[in-house]
């Protein structure tokens, strides 16, 4: 099971235990271990973040903010209108150049960072089924079960097939258990699985046709590496390039600077979709978040430039790839078995199972890289499971591990060698 930070308090019955998400849980152990007295002697495989400094080719970074007497004030809880119009002509001109419908500023609503923009679209559902994939991303799990306004239901996707979930499984899905919305990850964290292409368009016409919205969280849509993409200049993914009516299709996308910009402290995100489910998730915000930074919105406006995102996005394809090929093959090497080579994000799946023991155990393997100066994140964290539902029950995917390969090329290095070094020892 999932270790419990929570703080232990036995005489305050007033507040419920609130378990940490996967990767602060691992940051919150590796404190205990010296981590942040000298994190320059570590490496990071659990890093959740790019590296965040200026790549080859890649346009010049930000580090200066301008703040005025405007933007001391309070921004508008859906975002600063310039901001949410700079992210609606980014869709237009990346994904729906020609198309007869297209986003405005209407269809926009700016949040502080990617876990408020997703609680606020959650927050805005009504009581329905919602379908979540396992394995995905690790805050989903506090999300899903924190309002009771709707029933999560969990989806299985399979190792031995490569975690591939069929159209015909889709409609199966949607209609058997009467799914009013599907939230996932595309790339999908952890594993890298990537939809695109023919079968991303028949992903958003099932949904439609089944009047089932789909949510996105399309973080990690620059970090493409599917070789049937490989034909494209900016092999960039969204399902934004599907949808017939911006206003009638119940695509939800949510992204932002953290991942696409390399801007993870900036809190800046967004969330995409028909007008009148966007006027719902800004409402959410009035009560959830009060909405984002202002100085912050403001800067990021440029950073929407058509030129600043087509260099943005050559300098991510061009360093990222490097370090997916340095990471694969040092996981190949070391008997880590890569059930899946990721056609997206920066991670690579990992199954320990033919690792001597006990370095095959997430948890272990985890533990033990704490020792050795070395950060990992247990597989069994993104076995999403709203509400412990599935309490007392082993993970399917307790042998699994996420290694990122976010850091440096040099710090990427750096961990196969140590892991290479564990292994010895055992």
């Amino acid at each position: 099971m999932r270790p419990n930070l929570q703080a232990k308090n036995g005489h305050d019955q007033n507040f419920r235990p609130v378990p940490l998400t996967g990767v602060i849980y691992v940051m919150t152990e590796a404190r205990k271990h010296g981590y942040f007295d000298k994190p320059s002697d570590w490496v990071n495989f659990g890093q959740g973040q790019p590296e965040v400094g200026p790549l080859e080719h890649g346009p010049k970074r930000v580090t200066n903010i301008h703040v005025d007497e405007i933007t001391t004030e309070y921004a508008p809880v859906g975002g600063v209108w310039e901001l949410r119009q700079a992210v609606a002509d980014y869709y237009n001109r990346t994904y729906r150049k020609g198309m007869r419908s297209q986003y405005t500023a209407e269809n926009v609503a700016i949040s502080p960072g990617g876990r408020s923009g997703l609680t606020r679209i959650i927050a805005a559902l009504g009581q329905l089924n919602l379908g979540h994939f396992l394995p995905d991303y690790t805050a989903y799990e506090e999300i899903l079960g924190a309002f009771r306004s709707f029933t999560p239901i969990p989806i299985l996707l399979e190792p031995e097939r490569g975690y591939e979930f069929s159209l015909k499984e889709l409609r199966k899905e949607i209609a058997g258990r009467g799914l009013g919305a599907l939230l996932l990850s595309n790339p999908c964290n952890p594993t890298g699985k990537l939809i695109c292409g023919e079968e991303l368009e028949g992903w958003v016409h099932v949904a439609d046709n089944l009047d089932c919205a789909l949510i996105l969280d399309e973080f990690y849509s620059r970090y493409i590496w599917d070789s049937s993409l490989a034909h494209k200049k900016n092999p960039n993914v969204s399902a934004a390039e599907f949808v017939d009516d911006v206003d009638q299709s119940q695509v939800i996308i949510i992204d932002g600077l953290t991942k696409n910009w390399r801007y993870p402290g900036w809190r800046i995100s967004w969330t995409v979709g028909p007008k009148k489910i966007i006027e719902s998730v800004a409402s959410a915000g009035s009560f959830l978040d009060g909405g984002a930074s202002h100085p912050m919105q403001q800067a990021a406006i440029p950073l929407l430039e058509q030129k600043h995102c087509e260099q943005e996005s050559l300098a991510i394809q061009s360093a990222f790839r490097k370090k997916r090929k340095l990471l694969l093959q040092g996981m190949k090497d070391l008997g880590i078995e890569v059930e899946i080579e990721p056609g997206g994000t920066f991670y690579v799946w990992g199954n320990l199972s033919e690792l001597p023991a006990p370095m095959n155990n997430g948890k272990d393997f985890f533990e033990l890289g704490l020792k050795n100066k070395l950060i990992t994140v247990p597989g069994e964290f993104f076995d999403v499971n709203p509400g412990r539902r599935r309490y007392g029950r082993p993970s399917r995917f307790r042998n699994h591990t996420r290694l990122s390969f976010g850091p440096s090329w040099e710090q990427v290095n750096l961990g196969i060698k140590r892991i290479k070094s564990m292994i010895s020892e055992h």
